[in-house]
């Protein structure tokens, strides 16, 4: 069934204008014929709804709309199914505003202070998911909308992580797992991830909104995930001379590549946000010149483990080479 402006959906959603399309189906702004308000409906493809496991997919989508319900996330208001036919829907509030994709491409680096507002805005949400047992997984400017008075919604679990559901496998999986430009080290290899997936992800959106860009940049989405497992980001005083020693290194505890490394929770996170006169300065974040890479801590460990390795078996050699002989 093609879906346009003028369709009225089980009597009461009037399409009004398509707001778009992504991967899994299109999205219309509509007009609620019983409240009057404005909404936005999502439809899926009908020929994606085939497939047990995507249709498995936008059925967790619809459960975590059921149970998230805060200020700082676009809310699920109903759902239902065309003309009480198989293709389903679901319908959003309508956000006033546009995403902060668009925001930040229009006016540049963001001030520290309104930087921090923004994240702390995005950090309570995520809170939120994540003690409701949801990891968003593909956080990024696009996937949140900003109201004209600054206020931050944000939107799209599409390939959100719900604790306890199984895990889905199927064959356009691959490229949606995650943005190259903000997926955490363990998204690039394979792994589920967890609330710190989440915490990497908000520290690369902090990071732009500070430096004007992402950390990480290549010709190709290869090559971006590849410095995401592989190099530490460039130290942000070398793209944003204004920003605070205790801002830069919340940045980098987030952008850790290690998960155990970073915030164990989005609360730490929004917790030193909120109290950056407490946070606690790296000596790397104060001595490092600017632009400089940061040794990875465990790859570091590692590499004197085996050198360590190296100069015993070498000892041990040189011993029994004067054993043998006779000094």
């Amino acid at each position: 069934m093609n879906f346009e402006s003028g369709t009225t959906l089980s009597s009461k959603y009037l399409l009004l204008d398509r707001l778009g399309a992504g991967g899994m189906g299109e999205v219309f702004k509509a007009r609620d014929g019983e409240t009057g308000r404005d909404v936005v409906v999502k439809i899926p493809y009908a020929h994606l709804l085939g497939d047990p496991a995507t249709y498995s997919r936008y059925e967790r989508e619809v459960e975590i709309g059921r149970r998230l319900k805060h200020p700082n996330i676009q809310r699920m208001l109903d759902e239902g199914r065309v003309d009480g036919g198989v293709a389903p829907y679901v319908v959003l509030e309508y956000v006033e505003g546009e995403p902060l994709r668009e925001f930040l491409d229009e006016r540049g680096p963001r001030p520290p202070e309104e930087a921090v507002r923004l994240t702390l805005q995005l950090t309570d949400a995520l809170t939120y998911c994540h003690k409701h047992g949801i990891i968003h997984r593909d956080l990024k400017p696009e996937n949140v909308l900003i109201a004209p008075d600054g206020h931050l919604k944000l939107v799209d679990f599409g390939i959100a992580l719900l604790r306890g559901a199984r895990r889905l496998t199927f064959r356009r999986l691959s490229s949606e797992v995650g943005t190259p430009d903000y997926m955490a080290p363990e998204q690039v290899q394979g792994d589920r991830g967890d609330a710190r997936t989440d915490v990497y992800a908000v520290g690369v959106m902090l990071y732009e909104m500070l430096a004007g860009e992402v950390p990480y940049q290549g010709d190709s989405p290869l090559s971006v995930m590849s410095q995401h497992v592989t190099t530490d980001a460039p130290l942000l005083r070398s793209k944003c001379k204004d920003v605070p020693p205790p801002l830069e290194a919340v940045v980098y505890r987030a952008l850790q590549r290690d998960p155990a490394d970073r915030y164990p929770t989005m609360e730490a996170l929004q917790h030193d946000l909120e109290h950056l006169d407490e946070v606690t300065i790296p000596e790397y974040a104060v001595g490092a010149a600017p632009g400089a890479i940061r040794p990875h801590a465990r790859t570091a460990a590692l590499l004197l483990g085996v050198f360590a390795v190296l100069a015993l078996i070498g000892i041990g050699a040189e011993l029994l080479y004067r054993v043998r002989m006779g000094g």
